[in-house]
């Protein structure tokens, strides 16, 4: 290979990798929950469009295994289906990650079964914890044990893994203590997982986000549930947009996020990016099947991002029931 040959090469390899290093530099990494991930494909696919120069890669691993990718800086932003734990926040500080935590929509946790059951039409609280909580493993295995007068038939269980923050909201609300149910059930991070086994399971319950009851509304079964609280209207409240915005569908109501590292909004794609996701939640997640949040609580949240105001609105312990995210922004507002 002659020097001028030899020099040309070198200089292609250059040129290369310096476009690599750049394409690099203007990609967004998103990682984290299932639940949140339709609406960071929706935001990521418009964002696109209109930043062609950027790029957003959105990945699935739960809310737990996300927070450990995001603490590790492996990515720039996290979606979470329930606020960071203790534990996270630890890891995120010992990693040397600030955030801020970012509210995008409303979720209602759907509880189903399949369309051939013909005796529950309807479920407690209370009969959910008799049937969920970790002293029910080997005993509760039956329908009629629930409630009497259902059948003396095997009731199968069906929910998110216990990586997902559906699964860590759904102990927090239904047990009292988040992360702690019986184990015996089948589990997937894959809400689509969960859908085709009650589809097919004549004696399954589960759980997941409304939106995907949505999306196979025809092959589910909803049940409204009763909190056992007359102020919430009086008896079983079926999850719908109106009653998971206006707080009446009990205790399985939530808000959902995204978590940005400070270090990442220092960079313009990422910074970008969460403008444009602030700016254009209220349509695009209910787009795909998700509640909005009121127009305040965005523009309150864009407020923590141009403060910089880093932490947790719920002190960094994780699930909190029956609260509105607009009401903690708002405190916070008045609060600074």
């Amino acid at each position: 290979m002659t020097r001028t040959t030899l020099m040309l090469t070198v200089l292609t390899m250059a040129v290369c990798g310096c476009r690599k290093e750049q394409q690099q530099a203007r990609t967004v990494r998103i990682d984290g929950s299932s639940t949140v991930f339709p609406i960071m494909e929706a935001i990521a696919e418009e964002f696109q469009k209109s930043q062609p120069s950027y790029s957003v890669i959105v990945g699935v691993s739960g809310t737990g295994g996300g927070f450990k990718k995001f603490a590790a800086s492996e990515t720039d932003i996290s979606g979470a289906s329930r606020p960071i734990r203790p534990v996270e926040t630890e890891a995120c500080a010992a990693g040397g990650v600030e955030y801020v935590e970012l509210p995008l929509s409303y979720d209602g946790l759907a509880v189903v079964v399949n369309p051939a059951n013909d005796w529950a039409n309807h479920i407690s609280v209370e009969e959910l914890k008799r049937l969920w909580q970790p002293e029910a493993q080997n005993k509760i295995m039956r329908w009629s044990q629930i409630r009497e007068g259902w059948p003396d038939k095997e009731v199968h269980l069906y929910g998110p893994g216990v990586d997902s923050g559906t699964y860590d909201y759904f102990t927090a609300a239904i047990v009292g203590t988040e992360h702690s149910s019986r184990g015996d059930f089948t589990s997937s991070e894959d809400d689509n997982v969960l859908v085709q086994g009650i589809a097919g399971d004549p004696l399954a319950l589960g759980f997941f986000g409304l939106a995907y009851f949505e999306e196979n509304r025809s092959k589910l079964k909803l049940l409204p549930v009763d909190d056992g609280n007359e102020s919430n209207g009086a008896g079983p409240v079926l999850p719908t947009f109106q009653t998971v915005r206006d707080g009446t569908y009990q205790p399985l109501s939530r808000p959902v996020f995204m978590y940005v590292s400070t270090s990442s909004l220092s960079r313009p794609e990422v910074e970008a990016f969460v403008r444009y996701a602030l700016a254009h939640s209220a349509h695009l997640v209910e787009e795909v099947g998700y509640i909005s949040l009121p127009e305040r609580a965005y523009s309150l949240a864009q407020s923590r991002v141009d403060k910089r105001i880093t932490g947790s609105l719920f002190g960094g312990k994780g699930s909190q029931i029956g609260v509105k995210i607009e009401d903690l922004l708002e405190r916070e507002e008045q609060d600074k």
